[in-house]
């Protein structure tokens, strides 16, 4: 029997220690070849940038050449409040520089009663803006940095609005909810939309688009694969709440070209007046009044000095009892300007909204039963009075 067992047993442990150590470092118990490495528990950095897709290289470079063009505007309206208390009230929105002069395309509900403009550019540097001239009916506006470097300025090219297709690419640019030069890309939904502008008038042509548009975003551009602006983003269509459910609409860029060098040349749009007022027929009233046709705009004033007037189209020249209610009548039905259908006034400003005056157009109309063709040549209304048609 051993004399020291304890001793025997811290020898044997040891040994064995020993001999299986070695046994690992030399390879000859399988399985124990791999030593474990400690790994983070995130995973490693990358070893470069991924590429950039090609749809993903248009996004940046539209947004790295067209950004330093888009500005923000913030107008201060002063109200008064129960104590007849002086309160300025703040708004903000959109613009697209469209000159080194300083001149800035926006929408007219933009900048809307304000008493002060303020302009701040991608920079962050800010500038006093002044009012050189606004369009109510396509809801557009030029207001004129104060005292802006030329080269702090930086113009957006026009492209051609009537050359697009429904599910073509667009971006939009914009500062929604103030957060500045946001950019959000989407497809041209539709084209040719008819809207009515925050002014009740109705707006032709309009673009549509899922691109994400939302309060701030009005007066920035909408934009091609190219960075050309082909329409400036004006309204969405919305739900309670007022977000974007991916209806938007944009002005078209040939409109604004228009507008935008008669705003800039002569502070107006220079726009033909054609100088009627009447109300819009339909099928139960020209029954009543045993008219020949159903549709079209039923003439009760002409205002002198028109183009209606100069064309010799006539008014209403009697009041007739219709369930106890008198009605002018007696007067031409307009049914088609150069071959558009007329149902009311709206129409008939819509439809010669691209002409000139001096233009000439043809007037398909109804006079005591009869068709008639006439040719009416176009003009200004005169200067210091406001005509709507």
């Amino acid at each position: 029997m051993l004399k020291h067992p304890v001793r025997t047993i811290l020898i044997t442990i040891l040994l064995t220690s020993a001999v299986t150590s070695a046994a690992l470092k030399c390879g000859i118990v399988p399985g124990y070849d791999k030593r474990e490495v400690s790994r983070p528990a995130f995973a490693a950095d990358p070893l470069k940038h991924p590429e950039l897709t090609s749809d993903e290289e248009i996004n940046v470079n539209v947004y790295n050449t067209v950004s330093p063009g888009v500005v923000n505007i913030t107008k201060t309206v002063v109200e008064y409040d129960f104590f007849f208390s002086p309160v300025a009230m703040e708004g903000s929105g959109s613009g697209c520089v469209l000159d080194r002069k300083g001149n800035v395309l926006t929408n007219y509900h933009v900048i809307e009663s304000a008493d002060r403009l303020e302009v701040s550019l991608p920079d962050r540097s800010k500038f006093h803006a002044e009012i050189i001239g606004v369009d109510r009916q396509n809801d557009l506006a030029i207001i004129r940095l104060i005292d802006a470097p030329e080269e702090k300025l930086h113009p957006i090219s026009f492209g051609d609005s009537d050359a697009l297709n429904v599910g073509q690419k667009v971006l939009a640019i914009g500062n929604p909810l103030g957060l500045q030069n946001t950019l959000t890309v989407g497809i041209i939904s539709s084209l040719g939309r008819r809207i009515q502008a925050e002014s009740g008038d109705l707006v032709d042509n309009v673009i549509q688009t899922d691109a994400a548009i939302n309060p701030g975003n009005s007066g920035g551009p909408l934009l091609n694969i190219a960075g050309e602006m082909i329409g400036i983003n004006t309204s969405i269509f919305t739900i309670r709440g007022g977000g974007n459910i991916g209806i938007g609409f944009a002005i078209p860029s040939n409109t604004i070209r228009r507008v935008a060098a008669d705003l800039i040349q002569y502070g107006r749009v220079l726009r033909p007046w054609f100088g009627v007022e009447g109300y819009p027929l339909y099928k139960e009233l020209a029954y009543d009044l045993d008219l020949p046709v159903e549709k079209g705009l039923l003439v009760v004033r002409v205002y002198a000095g028109s183009s209606a007037e100069k064309a010799g189209i006539r008014g209403a020249n009697k009041l007739i009892r219709l369930f106890n209610v008198r009605i002018p009548a007696g007067g031409d039905i307009i049914t088609e300007i150069d071959g558009h259908p007329i149902s009311s006034d709206k129409e008939i400003r819509l439809v010669l909204e691209p002409r000139r005056p001096g233009d000439v157009v043809q007037i398909t109309l109804y006079r005591n039963g009869a068709r008639m063709t006439e040719t009416v040549t176009l003009v200004e209304p005169p200067r210091g009075r406001s005509f709507r048609f």
